[in-house]
């Protein structure tokens, strides 16, 4: 069953009372990275290629029309049959394929909005920031770069070209945000997120979840998914920053 929706002015100052690092998905609630295009160019590109070097794909990647998925499903399809025939090039090539379309599109990309303003607000409270991301980290520091925001987070979590399938919704990325953070507490971190993929890496390392969603369906699925804090704009976070702490015990 779909969870009914909370209040966020009740929610989020208790989830900021418990929190000592806020983890930013990165396309979605940090930029709109692709301005709504699809990605299905890029994941034929990928399937191209990928054909000639192995000949024969999983159906899982021929169905895909998505290129983290695709990249994904290559890495499953490697790690799966441990075959020494695959050329273990594709895989570089693949993700190549993929960060040169984001490296093309962070030149563009819009950032969410009021992200500038709830990073402040955050930082402010002496909240601690990473981006966790599918993405390649080189795109996503050129973007914080352009902002004016590289120097507000502390790390960026991106995929690892060598394992494309411990992706999000593996809690890879989380992990690497706990190490970066010096081997913080799960329990002291939220992530904010705006897919079951990131709500699913959250709770496998037993990170808090805030969902990002100004979407119904989108935020109902999160919800359904078990999300119990979903925000429809940063000014939401912005305004639980502004109010005076809550102090609450531990669960």
């Amino acid at each position: 069953m779909t969870r009914p929706p909370v209040d966020t002015r009740t929610c989020l100052p208790t989830l900021l009372s418990r929190t000592r690092a806020v983890l930013f998905d990165f396309d979605g609630p940090v930029c709109d990275l692709f301005g709504g295009r699809s990605t299905k160019p890029v994941a034929q590109e990928i399937k191209e290629m990928a054909r000639q070097k192995w000949s024969v794909l999983d159906q899982a990647v021929e169905a895909c029309e998505d290129s983290h998925g695709v990249l994904r499903y290559l890495g499953e399809m490697r790690v799966r049959t441990q075959d020494d025939s695959l050329d273990p090039t594709a895989l570089d090539a693949a993700d190549d394929i993929v960060t040169r379309h984001e490296y093309e599109a962070v030149r563009d990309a819009v950032p969410a909005p009021e992200i500038h303003t709830a990073v402040d607000a955050l930082l402010e409270l002496g909240k601690r920031l990473v981006i966790v991301t599918n993405n390649a980290e080189g795109p996503v520091r050129e973007f914080l770069e352009h902002r004016g925001m590289s120097g507000k987070f502390e790390a960026v979590c991106g995929r690892d070209r060598r394992e494309p399938h411990r992706m999000k919704p593996d809690p890879s990325s989380v992990h690497c945000a706990l190490r970066r953070l010096g081997g913080m507490n799960p329990a002291d971190t939220v992530l904010v997120g705006d897919q079951i993929t990131d709500l699913q890496a959250a709770a496998s390392a037993g990170v808090r979840f805030l969902g990002y969603s100004n979407d119904d369906e989108r935020s109902g699925n999160l919800r359904q998914g078990g999300a119990r804090c979903v925000i429809r704009a940063h000014t939401e976070l912005v305004e639980a920053c502004r109010l005076p702490p809550v102090s609450c015990p531990r669960p």
